[in-house]
């Protein structure tokens, strides 16, 4: 195996690089540490595909990257035979720098394979791909986005026929045939021009669009509530410069909201997010141009979407006026206590119900679904854990899914996708807000109402960031030192369970080892404390960083708060 120096010296050396390209690399012939930083090691390919900055090197995205990546993708999917191929794959991308570029090499290469491409006529929502997946049954999608990373960054996030993203066996076929192709010589492309003349690549979009937009209709549980206060209830609406733009407002029009306000600084579609310095709805600081609007037009309630519109961030007004962010926690639980509400009260409630959560997800879903008497389980973090589960309910014949969610602002809701869904989610936050603005409530007065009703959660997710090759050695090394001498105490508070996901063990504190987890194989480690919160910490599967999530409970909101601080302040000493 070739060291970074060689590998960079390799790069310069090939005849496959434009004379732009071989300047930029010729650029940093000083900087040691910027060569080994790009070419170290390869990009991971794992479950979500591919992630990382748009730079020229091994360890980059870059156009030899995505038709390396693809051929490896377009073999596993010829190894599958004729049928498999002639089903073929979907392609889109989002609105990033390189996203128009990066999807039309990577039709290029499936069509020189022998696959038939579906390709998308402009930039399209990740659920949307997804939904493509299922509606045409094709064997794959692709589908060109970093979702909510700065604008630096793309990536190449794969799915399989079920609509779910890649499960790991088929991850690692692909990754084992990039280790065999060699990156410049070994791939097919052909012409785009000429693949869409004769068919093997295949435009789609309008009618695509139609029929994802039906099924997300079909998800409203009680359109009349909407129209009975729509005169009143006043909406704004920002897709951070993404794919929100155009199918977001369309799904709240036809579900009859007739005060609908775009931020429209933020509905220019731009990969550079003038805007804002990170386009993600988790961070409230981005929504500043939307609150601006929201004082101006007095609006009861803010949604934003990230830039491929898989992610749903909202912001609600208080009492005092102020715009206040519902966060994805307390947003997930307000759509799960509401859809069972609207459920049942319309008689559509299925026999054996169930509601899937990521484990890092607050522990207020299981309390609020079982005292409903709807299913609940836990499973790793990611919508493609959260839809094998459902198949495997839906294979078994056990329980009906009504809505899945994690606390990264990502819901699910409808048998039409199987990945978190913005523009769905959308819709019914719309809903959910008419519902309670007819009862003169917020969405805040909501929530509030129902930890008086089930008991006080709070909850927190620290980023521990650690960039480049050092910082990947740090988060090595924090979860080995974790497992190998496990705090017996968190900020004071006695550590009374361990659960370890990478191998299912549970340990229990004076006992060792007693019991197995349901589900293992994930670097997750779960820590039980003595004052009944949880502090949870796993690296990121996406983003080179350490998230670190702290779930409290306690007997009021300023004792929860008491909790989130304290475990905070020890998880930021895990920096160093």
């Amino acid at each position: 195996m070739r060291n970074y120096k060689e590998e960079y010296e390799r790069w310069l050396d090939s005849p496959a690089l434009s004379e732009k390209e071989w300047a930029e690399l010729d650029a940093i012939s000083g900087d040691d540490q910027e060569i080994k930083n790009r070419f170290f090691a390869p990009l991971e390919f794992g479950t979500a595909g591919l992630r990382g900055t748009m730079k020229l090197g091994l360890h980059n995205m870059n156009v030899h990257i995505i038709r390396h990546a693809t051929q490896a993708f377009a073999n596993v999917i010829c190894a599958e035979g004729k049928e498999a191929m002639d089903k073929g794959i979907v392609i889109a991308h989002d609105c990033r720098i390189n996203g128009v570029t990066f999807a039309k090499e990577a039709a290029c290469v499936m069509a020189a394979n022998g696959i038939h491409v579906r390709f998308f006529d402009s930039l399209r929502p990740t659920p949307e791909l997804s939904f493509a997946v299922l509606h045409y049954g094709t064997t794959a999608g692709l589908n060109i986005t970093a979702s909510h990373n700065p604008k630096e960054y793309n990536g190449y996030k794969v799915y399989w026929s079920d609509g779910a993203q890649l499960p790991p066996h088929k991850a690692e076929a692909i990754a084992k045939q990039m280790e065999a192709i060699d990156i410049f010589t070994g791939f097919k492309s052909c012409d785009f021009g000429k693949a869409v003349a004769d068919g093997s690549i295949e435009m789609i979009g309008a009618e695509t669009d139609e029929e994802f937009l039906r099924c997300v209709l079909e998800q409203a549980v009680n359109k009349d509530v909407v129209r009975e206060v729509a005169d009143d209830l006043r909406i704004v609406y920002t897709p951070f410069h993404g794919c929100g733009y155009k199918l977001v407002p369309e799904a709240l029009r036809r579900l009859g909201i007739k005060h609908l306000y775009p931020v429209e600084q933020q509905m220019v579609i731009d990969g550079s997010f003038p805007t804002v310095e990170s386009p993600n709805p988790e961070n409230p600081e981005g929504f500043y141009l939307a609150v601006d609007l929201a004082k101006k037009v007095d609006s009861n309630l803010i949604i934003g979407t990230d830039p491929d519109s898989d992610r749903i961030g909202t912001m609600v007004r208080d009492a005092d006026g102020n715009y206040v962010t519902i966060t994805g926690n307390q947003l997930g639980v307000l759509l799960l206590d509401y859809i069972i509400a609207a459920r049942k009260e319309r008689g559509i409630m299925p026999a054996n119900p169930g509601t899937v959560a990521s484990i890092v997800t607050t522990a207020m879903a299981r309390t609020v679904a079982e005292a409903n008497g709807v299913h609940f389980e836990d499973t790793f973090t990611g919508f493609k854990f959260m839809a094998e589960r459902i198949a495997e309910w839906t294979a078994a014949g056990t329980y009906k899914y009504i809505f899945a969610f994690e606390e990264s602002y990502g819901y699910m809701c409808g048998d039409y996708v199987r990945d978190k869904d913005a523009v769905t989610a959308a819709m019914l936050v719309a809903e959910m807000a008419a519902f309670y603005h007819k009862k003169g409530m917020t969405l805040l007065d909501a929530i509030n109402a129902l930890y008086e009703k089930y008991g006080w959660f709070e909850e927190k997710t620290i980023n521990l960031v650690m960039p480049g090759l050092d910082g990947l050695e740090k988060m090595a090394a924090l979860m080995s030192t974790l497992r190998s001498q496990p705090p017996k105490e968190i900020a004071g508070e006695e550590v009374i369970r361990i659960r370890d996901y990478s191998d299912g063990s549970i340990w229990v504190a004076g006992l060792g080892k007693v019991d197995k987890t349901p589900i293992a194989g994930s670097n997750v480690l779960y820590f039980e404390l003595a004052d009944g919160c949880s502090f949870i910490i796993r690296p990121s599967g996406t983003e080179p960083k350490i998230k670190v999530y702290v779930l409290a409970r306690g007997k009021d909101k300023a004792a929860c708060d008491v909790c989130v601080a304290k475990y905070q302040k020890f998880a930021d000493t895990l920096r160093k």
